[in-house]
């Protein structure tokens, strides 16, 4: 085992998969010559040289498409998008294209194409910086979309992505890479579909993925303090979901509380909510508890985002209205 911080396990686990097959290539902005925006591909293009670490323009629709022609056509690309707020100009190609070329041809053709890039908000970088699309993306038959919440799973689970036939959508954050982990010195895979069971408990579940699973763990281990035990679980991806997992856990504890960092309509929370009900409701005590951003933009001011932002403090509270503590 070796401390690594995520951004090295993101190129390490490209940098590995590259090793083993010459159609895999990465391109993106500022990619090659400045080792990534937040330095997730250094020193790959010392290793594997401009024709598999590609700069490209500052024009996601156009290296989007590339891919998806690349792909057809038996390359693996990887594509970093600088943050999926980007992704919206090349989403035409991700929705229309690559999530749908398998079944519009028969199957004559897949699609093996990682998106990869930052997710959600990154503190005070405005509206436009600030968006959460797991919800979007998930929605769309023919994606995958991983969200992990630390550098173990990261690296264990874009090593799957990559090797994957399907395109799939990889949504890491700013605000995690530089987040630190002991990982293997020896090779490891995680499934895509798969939750992970973070932190054993009784009395409630609460449901998360990405960054915010530290506020996740976080309110647990608070709670824990006072009595109340948390059943943590990460969805690590939200599409394929995995509803056994969440389910199993709700029929144990009875009680169950969704954390999600986006919008509340339409949310990965709602999917979550609807199937709990209709798959467990009568093992429910109490409604289920929902806990998202405000319906609203991400405001610039910091004391402003301060509010917008889910706080530990929230967490805590929807738990124990889930509990009936006061």
């Amino acid at each position: 085992m070796a401390e690594y911080t995520f951004r090295e396990v993101i190129a390490q686990a490209m940098s590995e998969e590259m090793r083993k097959d010459e159609s895999i290539y990465l391109m993106g902005e500022e990619v090659a010559e400045y080792n990534g925006a937040y330095k997730a591909s250094k020193g790959m293009l010392d290793e594997f040289g401009p024709k598999r670490i590609i700069d490209t323009p500052i024009a996601e629709l156009g290296f989007t498409g590339i891919s998806v022609g690349a792909a057809m056509n038996g390359n693996r690309p990887i594509v970093e998008f600088m943050t999926f707020n980007f992704s919206l100009v090349g989403i035409d190609q991700i929705i229309n294209n690559a999530a749908k070329i398998r079944q519009m041809s028969g199957g004559q053709w897949n699609c093996p194409i990682v998106f990869r890039g930052p997710t959600a908000s990154a503190g005070q970088l405005g509206a436009t910086h600030s968006q959460a699309f797991e919800n979007w993306f998930a929605n769309c038959p023919g994606l995958k979309v991983v969200v992990p919440s630390n550098p173990y799973d990261a690296k264990g689970l874009l090593k799957t992505a990559i090797q994957d036939n399907d395109p799939v959508i990889f949504m890491e954050s700013e605000q995690m890479y530089g987040d630190k982990m002991e990982i293997p010195e020896e090779e490891y895979y995680i499934p895509i579909g798969k939750a992970d069971i973070k932190r054993e408990g009784t009395d409630v579940t609460l449901v998360s993925f990405g960054k915010i699973m530290k506020l996740a763990i976080q309110a647990a281990e608070d709670l824990a303090k006072e009595g109340i035990s948390v059943e943590v679980i990460d969805l690590r991806t939200v599409r394929p979901l995995d509803y056994d997992t969440v389910l199993g856990s709700v029929k144990k504890t009875n009680r169950l509380v969704v954390l999600e960092e986006a919008w509340p309509f339409g949310s990965v929370a709602s999917e979550i909510t609807y199937m709990v009900q209709q798959k467990a409701f009568d093992y429910l005590d109490a409604p289920i508890k929902r806990i998202t951003t405000p319906d609203a933009p991400a405001p610039y001011s910091s004391a402003l985002f301060a509010e917008w932002f889910p706080k530990l403090d929230k967490v805590k509270e929807e738990i124990k209205k889930a509990m009936y503590v006061k």
